[in-house]
């Protein structure tokens, strides 16, 4: 007889809902992967850094050259230099990332503070190491922080906060005030904070994001996440990396060596190099911004979709109030069988389901593809 670990989690909803796309052949804007080509000239650098030989086990803690062109890379934009050979890991992907952080730090009994709606895989990876989510819920309008309640949920037991900016499913981003809050909650406490960053450079209208790595208080006491995969449109190749102080970053390892030992050597080779191409990454809020105006546009024009605004990532927030009755999941069902649409219903972010007829859909997608998806929603 087998006793679940976690007995109430299911399959997760995106592959449930990719699979569903694709039986029913929809076009899927459920799960967060672009549909274009990744850059030729990184694809030839990763095939020549194969032919060169560099096909064996790379460092625990990842290639060295990448991991300073990380630590470069986060001195320029947010002021603090991270030491590449003692506070840099590179995983393999964000979700190994986090896994490996909460595993790292949490005991039984430990409460870990979420923010909902939130990425579907903190809460049981928390449960998984004994600890506890506490889930605070994000406010409207804006899914903003309410860190007068985040101050009364705090206490003797709480181990974790965890951050995401800017923000999966909703494309809320945290301001500077936010940060500093957060900075003074934590002040003079052994809480950790877990900044899951992996859409850093996917932010809009002028915005700023505003890393943990820039405020003093945050960064003794912060594990950042971040992605490859998001910021060179290659979720599959699944590098991904954590940054944190000496003495944290060394728990990590611990775990980390355990989890992957060592992450997929030449891609990790050729982003080391190609790090230095500064555009391909900072022009990406441009990016996204001109795809996300051209979905929303398309949507306000032509369907009944109301728009919740969205100031970073690749995702958007549709709400069909007034649309239909079903609650969001039985309709983003109902989308793919009858409409060939995929999207993913929000109420999957929250621990208890919580229903406000809002889908997510992903606009990383070409022309195209978003064009041909706008068709098959404006008959509603």
């Amino acid at each position: 007889m087998i006793t679940s670990k976690l007995p109430n989690v299911k399959e997760s909803i995106f592959s449930v809902m990719s699979k569903m796309a694709t039986e029913h052949n929809a076009i899927n804007l459920s799960q967060g992967f672009p549909d274009f080509e990744v850059s030729i000239d990184l694809i030839q650098l990763i095939s020549e850094k194969m032919h060169k030989g560099h096909n064996q086990y790379a460092p625990m803690a990842g290639v060295l050259q990448l991991r300073e062109k990380i630590s470069e890379k986060f001195q320029q934009l947010y002021g603090h230099l991270y030491n590449p050979e003692s506070e840099i890991t590179i995983t393999a992907g964000a979700t190994q990332a986090l896994f490996t952080a909460f595993t790292s730090f949490l005991k039984e009994e430990d409460e870990v503070i979420i923010f909902e709606p939130a990425y579907d895989s903190y809460a049981p990876v928390i449960r998984l190491n004994g600890a506890n989510p506490v889930y605070v819920t994000l406010k409207s309008p804006g899914y903003a922080i309410d860190w007068e309640e985040v101050k009364k949920v705090v206490n003797a037991r709480t181990r974790m906060i965890v951050i995401n900016s800017p923000h999966n499913p909703t494309g809320a981003v945290l301001s500077d005030e936010d940060m500093m809050a957060l900075s003074k909650i934590v002040s003079g406490s052994k809480i950790i904070v877990i900044s899951d960053e992996v859409y850093e450079h996917i932010i809009f209208d002028d915005l700023i994001h505003h890393s943990a790595a820039k405020y003093p208080e945050l960064v003794q006491r912060t594990v950042i996440i971040g992605s490859f995969g998001k910021t060179f449109h290659a979720t599959g190749w699944k590098v991904g990396y954590a940054l944190a102080p000496e003495n944290l970053m060394k728990e990590f390892r611990k775990i980390h060596q355990f989890v992957v030992f060592a992450v997929n050597t030449p891609v990790q080779t050729a982003i080391g190099e190609y790090l230095h191409r500064k555009e391909e990454y900072l022009r990406l809020g441009s990016f996204y911004q001109k795809k996300r105006d051209f979905f929303v546009q398309l949507i306000t024009e032509q369907t009944r979709f109301k728009v919740i605004p969205s100031f970073g990532s690749y995702f958007q927030l549709l709400s069909y109030d007034g649309i239909s009755d079903l609650k969001d999941k039985e309709f983003a069902e109902w989308l793919v069988k009858e409409h060939g649409v995929a999207a993913i219903p929000v109420s999957e972010f929250y621990h208890d389901r919580f229903n406000e007829k809002i889908l997510r859909f992903c606009f990383a997608k070409s022309d195209d593809t978003l064009i041909e998806a706008v068709n098959r929603l404006k008959s509603l």
